[in-house]
């Protein structure tokens, strides 16, 4: 038996069908209403103006050589600019790559590299990061990014070889805007909208790849379940170039006519002191973002009154946090969910009417033209209340990996089932918790860490000659990494160096918190790493 959740449910994605559709639809219904607000430079867009700034990025990409199919990439912190370009690449018929701003020039070099990026739009000047220099020192943009044929400047100063995103809209002006408007047109609800990178077991990450139809139907459905509606003020602190921030934030903010105000980096009293004085009525977040600001002694000095809406999940939640929440910040509706990258980032979710125990304890049920099941390894259902790993079906499972069908195969099934590689249970309501993960993959402060890309990067280290990482529970983050490491013969570091190692090469939720260097791994008789003793034994280090 499968939790379908209405599976007969309309198409929500008819409404718009593209999101240069959407863009115009937003112009009409909204036309003289905030679409986004930017305290960084001061700048505010309405409804109406976004289009004309959407069309005019169209014209820029149009200019510089972007066909239908192709792919632009956008590194960058939450920015106007952010949402302005990705919208206007979609309008020029091209797929949008986000690059995460925490990643290294190597990191970053691999998702353009394996997306064939065409343009890559990003800043110099992000909290004293100069993207365009971390690139630069990790490969040769000329031999080892053939593909790669413009670099656009955001905002810093613009390098050698690079383009100033003004002059690159200016470029722009040479191509009729009913060229632009023309491209948009042509774009199909079943074209690939999207290609967003998520680390997997082999080590590298992979290219999911979604469509428009399937977003914005995922998104419209995910802001009807929450509640957001026109003139909600909404604080973006999930980053763009995670599918919650640029789907649940900038596409579901222009299907509800909902003011999206970006913000760049979490900061707890930066966020306490927008909300009285942005009146932000819709702040979502991980857990960590709310445990933060509850745990802060001053919390009653600030005007909560304004908010009303909250979404969070993505690591385990105390039931008092879902009171606290509702009790100390005011919030009317909280909602928790699931979902990955493959399934357009959203599976399941908890009801606005939900008790807090539910909203807390589980990660909710399938949202609508959805199946999800807990199954056995052969793919079968278990019982309710049985483990199981978590299998998705529908209209929001991805077409597949960029050009990998074999890793495709392994994870999406010949009957459609997308197999999660979480383990969970299912109540008697079709609810959902989540108890283990059978892939070893854990969640930092919302953000997906994978062991197996970790170890990998590890090592490159001279002195290291095996790794193993594992997640162990972190107060604030929810997870942290723990690495297990051992040297090479004759080779000798200290265990504070590597993790130093770590922050300084990898984004900083996959640099594992603490390094044990150890004789050797324990393994099974196949040679595998058994996981589950340097779990143990790391909880019982911390319990000591």
């Amino acid at each position: 038996m499968t939790d379908a959740a209405d599976t007969d449910a309309p198409r929500g994605d008819l409404e718009f069908g593209t999101t240069p559709n959407l863009v115009r639809i937003a112009a009409e219904r909204h036309a003289k209403a905030n679409a986004f607000e930017d305290e960084s430079d001061g700048t505010t867009i309405t409804f109406a103006d976004l289009e004309r700034r959407v069309t005019e990025a169209a014209r820029a990409y149009i200019a510089a050589g972007v066909e239908p199919g192709d792919r632009v990439a956008i590194w960058a912190p939450n920015i106007w600019e952010w949402p302005v370009l990705a919208l206007g690449a979609h309008a020029a018929g091209g797929i949008v790559v986000p690059i995460n701003t925490r990643f290294k020039g190597a990191e970053a070099a691999y998702v353009l590299g394996r997306s064939q990026a065409k343009v890559l739009a990003t800043v110099t000047g992000f909290l004293d990061t100069d993207y365009v220099a971390l690139l630069d020192a990790a490969c040769n943009r000329t031999t080892d990014l053939p593909g790669l044929a413009a670099v656009v400047v955001i905002r810093g100063d613009a390098p050698p070889s690079t383009t100033p995103l003004e002059a690159f809209l200016d470029a722009g002006h040479a191509v009729d805007e009913s060229v632009a408007r023309a491209r948009a047109v042509a774009v199909q609800p079943d074209d690939v909208s999207d290609i967003l990178f998520t680390s997997g077991t082999t080590g590298n990450p992979k290219g999911v790849r979604t469509t428009h139809a399937q977003n914005l139907r995922a998104f419209r459905t995910w802001a009807d379940v929450v509640g957001v509606r026109a003139g909600d003020r909404y604080l973006v602190v999930n980053p763009f170039f995670h599918a919650f921030g640029y789907k649940a934030g900038i596409l579901a903010s222009l299907m509800c006519g909902a003011t999206l105000l970006p913000h760049a980096v979490f900061d707890a009293a930066a966020v306490l002191d927008r909300v009285p004085r942005d009146r932000i009525s819709f702040l979502p977040g991980p857990p960590a973002i709310f445990q933060t600001i509850l745990a802060r002694d001053d919390l009653d000095a600030f005007d909560l009154s304004s908010l009303r809406l909250s979404v969070t999940g993505a690591a385990a939640i105390p039931v008092s946090m879902i009171i606290e929440m509702r009790d100390r910040l005011g919030f009317e509706t909280i909602v928790t969910g699931y979902g990955l990258t493959e399934v357009c980032g959203i599976a399941t979710m908890c009801r606005h009417d939900d008790d807090p125990e539910t909203i807390a304890t589980t990660s909710g049920r399938a949202i609508p033209g959805v199946e999800v099941i807990c199954a056995d390894e052969h793919g079968t259902e278990v019982p309710r209340g049985e483990p199981g790993e978590i299998l998705i079906r529908g209209y929001n499972v991805m077409l597949g990996y960029l050009d990998d069908a074999a890793e495709t195969a392994e994870t999406v099934d010949a009957d459609g089932w997308l197999h999660s590689g979480d383990i969970g249970t299912m109540d008697a309501r079709g609810y959902i918790k989540i108890t283990d993960r059978t892939k070893d993959m854990f969640i930092v402060g919302g953000f997906n860490a994978y062991p197996a890309e970790i170890e990998a990067m590890m090592l490159r280290h001279e002195a290291i000659a095996a790794a193993a990482v594992v997640g162990v529970p972190d107060a604030r983050l929810g997870e942290v990494g723990w690495a297990y490491v051992v040297l090479r013969d004759g080779m000798a570091a200290e265990a504070t160096d590597i993790v130093a190692w770590c922050k300084a090469t990898m984004a900083n939720y996959k640099a594992p918190r603490r390094v044990e260097i150890v004789a050797a791994l324990p393994l099974n008789a196949t040679g595998k790493v058994l996981k589950y003793e340097l779990r143990n034994r790391a909880q019982a280090t911390l319990s000591n």
